[in-house]
């Protein structure tokens, strides 16, 4: 699923009917009514109950509307903040991982802005190899990533140590939990990240050291998928707390801690060597660091 993709279904759950969503996306109804059809059968169910006139929304569809509305509205919005800077001289490309840059990095991109208005940051949401691929290539300025690795060609500042905790559906029996042994997860179905991401291993080998062995149904290389899963009661997951607030907030997921240890993923600011930064980009890294400001 793309963003056009995310944005004609949300026009067709608003405007209720496929003909007028075609003729506003200028195509034809039977595209509309196949782009439906393969969306439901990624995601291994239904979205709308075609038998109802006007249309309805399944439960499922009800949490995918919602999903797709809250990435529309970020991409806007970003965009929006991106444009009011092209037109400036300095420039900072800074690339994230998405979870991290949507989340956790958002008060201090917002912070930054309001003390420097005039420069031009340019941020992409990137996989980690990515990030690392383009830094050294001089295409990127500042990368953040979860769990860094050293490298001789890359210097690696601490950032924010984000909380580890267990989401499910607020129809879960562990919903009305605040706080939850890790062995209770033994044998629960469960929704992780995919082999080589890093936050997959650094989540296998807590679970590995406590002896647990979740039953891993479905992998996903992007934490937005693995809240969508978690939605529909696919089963539960084990995420950063940043990454879940808005969910949280509305209501569509629940979360609790894991009482066994204090859990966090480490996340990380880096810097290729030999690569200075400018004035802005000196001080958005000494900002960044203001929660964990040392090098590793």
């Amino acid at each position: 699923m793309n963003l056009d993709t995310a944005k004609i279904f949300c026009d067709l759950v608003e405007l209720k009917n496929f003909s007028r969503t075609a003729e506003l996306h200028g195509v034809s109804q039977s595209a509309i009514s196949q782009q439906l059809a393969q969306l439901e059968l990624a995601h291994s169910t239904q979205f709308i109950n075609r038998k109802k006139r006007p249309l309805e929304l399944t439960e499922s569809g009800q949490v995918f509307y919602r999903g797709c509305k809250d990435l529309l509205e970020r991409h806007d919005r970003l965009n929006y903040e991106l444009a009011a800077l092209a037109k400036t001289k300095c420039r900072i490309n800074l690339a994230s991982i998405f979870s991290i840059g949507m989340h956790t990095l958002q008060p201090y991109i917002r912070k930054f802005m309001k003390i420097y208005p005039d420069v031009n940051l340019s941020i992409e949401y990137l996989d980690a190899k990515e990030i690392y691929t383009r830094l050294l290539k001089g295409s990127v300025d500042i990368g953040v990533v979860a769990l860094p690795k050293q490298d001789r060609n890359v210097r690696v500042y601490s950032f924010e140590n984000e909380p580890l905790v267990l989401v499910c559906s607020p129809e879960h029996s562990f919903a009305p939990l605040e706080e939850i042994d890790i062995h209770q997860l033994q044998g629960e179905k469960f929704i992780a990240f995919s082999q080589g991401v890093p936050t997959r291993h650094h989540i296998d080998s807590i679970l590995k050291r406590h002896g647990v062995s979740a039953q891993i149904i479905m992998e996903f290389d992007n934490i937005e998928t693995i809240k969508r899963a978690i939605e529909i009661k696919s089963g539960v997951g084990i995420l950063p707390l940043p990454s879940v607030h808005t969910e949280v907030s509305s209501g569509t997921l629940t979360v609790a801690e894991l009482s066994n240890e204090r859990l966090f993923r480490p996340t990380g600011i880096i810097i290729q060597k030999g690569h200075p930064l400018n004035k802005a980009g000196q001080y958005l890294l000494e900002l960044m660091q203001n929660e964990a400001g040392t090098e590793l």
